[in-house]
This record gives structure tokens, sequence and C-alpha cells, in this order.
């Protein structure tokens, strides 16, 4: 039977969701804490990859298991839940069919990044970047505005990404008001690895005047990685919701 996993973690002593040899990752302790917890060999696999220092309030993982009879999945969540390290918190189990994949199976992505300013948070110092200077929010709404649609992020992914192309269709992309300064939120069918810190961190150019909404625009176009930004610290950046098509994820009662 297949199961999807909904859950948060907070990514700051982790390297990243993919498994690692010799270091620790978020998926090698949702492995670990399910084996244990199912007395059986479990290997689970994530909406998608996020890397070292990133959060997230919304990660789904689906795993393949046979629960014993006397395990509830309200039981089975419960023991997870107290198996778990404190940063990683298991927020709903569910059985979905064999042919559903917690990756391929999404339709959409969503990725929240904090700034704070003008004033430092110590309680957040390791979940949002601290500017010393308010950006021009609405030069960064106009440039972000151009990448609504469909384009090639060439110039906003890391060099050998792995993929076999770079396009991923926006939904939305803009900066909005948030409790200490602004977040950015940006919402998409996919994305390519690096893109959003890249994204960030060039839209943050714009704010400071080191570009303008134009620039970034043809900065789009060009698919020229080295004529980008330099990529917004991980600390920022929160997976914040994962959505599927009708059917897969049941409402809640």
């Amino acid at each position: 039977m297949r199961y999807f996993l909904h859950f948060a973690y907070d990514g700051t002593r982790y390297h990243g969701w993919q498994v690692q040899p010799n270091t620790l990752t978020v998926q090698a302790e949702v492995d670990r804490c399910l084996s244990q917890v199912l007395r059986q060999s479990i290997h689970s696999l994530g909406s998608g990859r996020t890397d070292t220092g990133v959060h997230a309030s919304h990660q789904v993982a689906h795993f393949d298991a046979e629960l014993p009879e006397a395990l509830t999945l309200d039981l089975l969540l419960y023991r997870l839940r107290r198996a778990l390290p404190s940063d990683i918190a298991a927020l709903r189990l569910h059985p979905v069919a064999d042919t559903d994949h917690a990756r391929f199976s999404a339709e959409e992505r969503t990725y929240d990044y904090f700034v704070l300013t003008p004033s430092p948070d110590p309680f957040r110092r390791d979940h949002a970047l601290h500017l010393d200077r308010t950006p021009d929010v609405a030069a960064m709404n106009e440039a972000a505005a151009c990448m609504i649609g469909q384009f090639d992020f060439t110039s906003f992914s890391k060099v050998k990404g792995g993929v076999d192309h770079y396009v991923c269709y926006l939904y939305e992309a803009g900066w909005h008001p948030a409790p200490g300064g602004l977040v950015f939120r940006i919402r998409a069918n996919r994305f390519v690895r690096g893109m959003v810190r890249l994204v960030v961190g060039t839209l943050l150019d714009v704010g400071r005047g080191k570009m303008t909404p134009k620039q970034f625009q043809e900065l789009l176009w060009a698919q020229r990685r080295v004529d980008a930004g330099g990529a917004a610290p991980a600390r920022g950046l929160f997976l914040s919701k994962v959505e599927y098509g009708p059917g897969i994820v049941p409402s809640i009662q």
C-alpha cells in the first residue's frame, strides 16, 4: 500500500532533503523513523529536493509499506510524531493509489522567501534574511511580473542541474508585506535547481537599484546564468505548499 506523508521541517541543521552519505538529511531522518515505527525498511520519495538550510512548512513524501492489522493510520501518525526529531513535524498521513507519486503527481509548488527590514530579529535569524535598508518593492514587483507565464529559466538555475530542460510555468511571483518585513511568494508547476534563491537574489539587486526591471526581464530572456545576481541565503526560503490534482489528497473533515 502506498501512503502520502505531509510534514514540515526546520532545515537549519540538515544538509537538504535528499539522502547523502555521511551527512544528516531530512529524508534520512524520515526514513529512519518510519522504518523504526513500522519495523520494516522504508524508503520515501519527496515532492522535491530542498537544499542545505532550506525549510519546509509543507513537504510531501510517499512510501510503500504493509501495515499490521492492529496499526491504524492515527496510531502510526502518533508514533511517528514521537519518533521524529523536534525539528521535523508529521502533519498528515493518508493512503493513495499505487500510481500516485509525491513528485510526479504534484501539479503546483509554492515557495516563500522571508526578508526582515530594517530591524534584525534574534528569534528568526535562521528563518529570514535581514536587510539594513528597505528595498524598492514596486521595482521588484515590476521585475517579478515579467516571469508570469512559461519561460526558460536557464538564467536562474545552478550549472549542471541534472534536468532535461529549464522551462517552468509560473502562476504567481510577487513581494508582499509580512510581519517584520516582506515575503516573496512564487508558485509554479516546477522549479529547477537553485531557481528560487537566484531569482530572489537578483530581485533584491533590483530593489537596491543595481538593476532595472527591464534589465531583469532581458536577463530572463537571455538564458545566461553568468549574468544573474548571487543566490539569496538559504535560511529565508520555505517550501510552503505542494498541490495535487482532484482525488489524490482527501479533504479534511
